[in-house]
């Protein structure tokens, strides 16, 4: 019997897409309302359930970067048969994705016991959103903000795409934190980080929720609650996406570090107290 409903999915799917793009750990979220709503974090079915719901969000970046991911892909295809092609900056991004993608490939299928198993806990949660809200204070203190997206370079990539493996390993870290945590350290300006942390979640994201699609439906997750958490994620995400952008544009990222300690702590208490299980 699937360990999650229709009503419980859609709850997810709202989760996901609000968070699945801000700095505040949408896994981290997702297993404290499944904790709230007493679904078992650590069950096959629910962590195969929140990686294909992922997807519902990734294809909102595809929609709202479809113009951008036009540009970018067709530079690649136009380098790989013409060499003067290959200058172009948009076809070396294209590469550099694809590179920066690999080392979470390899840690998340060798890992991916850990991932599932004692790595779910939500003390872990709780621990890396405090932890991970520590580097993202001291990363938009440090960077100076005054690189743009047309200033990125390979190194800048494979740094960004490896921190992903933080989130990967640590839930409650939060991918685009880490991402747009390193895209600053380096220097880059907030809307710079922000899109180049969309642009290496689509391959990252999309091939995660693929792989866990067969488990997730092979463990008792019905169809249709996958459907309705993913289009739901889908609208949502797609909402979050076009607010983050004109956020950044203006402010630090002081909120998101501020509202991250503050779930840190409750989670801490409510695990503490016995409200929650780990």
């Amino acid at each position: 019997m699937s360990a999650i409903s229709v009503g419980q999915a859609a709850v997810l799917g709202v989760v996901e897409g609000v968070t699945e793009f801000l700095p505040v750990s949408s896994t981290g979220h997702l297993k404290i309302t499944e904790g709230l709503m007493g679904i078992p974090v650590d069950d096959t079915s629910v962590v195969g359930f929140t990686a294909v719901i992922q997807v519902g969000a990734i294809a909102a970046v595809l929609v709202y970067f479809f113009k951008d991911i036009v540009r970018i892909v067709s530079a690649w295809g136009r380098g790989l048969v013409d060499r003067e092609e290959r200058y172009h900056h948009d076809y070396k991004f294209a590469w550099w994705v694809i590179y920066a993608t690999i080392p979470i490939v390899v840690v998340g299928l060798a890992a991916k016991p850990l991932i599932e198993g004692p790595l779910a806990s939500l003390w872990v949660v709780a621990g890396s959103l405090l932890v991970g809200s520590g580097l993202m204070w001291a990363a938009d203190q440090m960077g100076r903000h005054k690189r743009g997206e047309d200033d990125t370079g390979l190194k800048d990539a494979m740094l960004v795409g490896c921190s992903q493996i933080l989130a990967l390993l640590f839930p409650g870290f939060s991918r685009s934190g880490a991402t747009m945590s390193t895209a600053l350290i380096l220097d880059l300006d907030r809307v710079a980080a922000t899109r180049l942390s969309f642009f290496l979640g689509i391959p990252a994201l999309t091939g995660a929720g693929l792989y866990e699609l067969k488990d997730a439906v092979g463990a008792g997750v019905d169809p249709l609650p996958l459907v309705v958490g993913t289009a739901v994620s889908f609208v949502v995400a797609y909402a979050s996406i076009a607010w983050l952008l004109k956020f950044v544009a203006r402010h630090s990222f002081n909120a998101f570090v501020l509202y991250r300690m503050v779930v840190g702590v409750l989670l801490f208490a409510l695990l503490g107290t016995g409200v929650l299980t780990a």
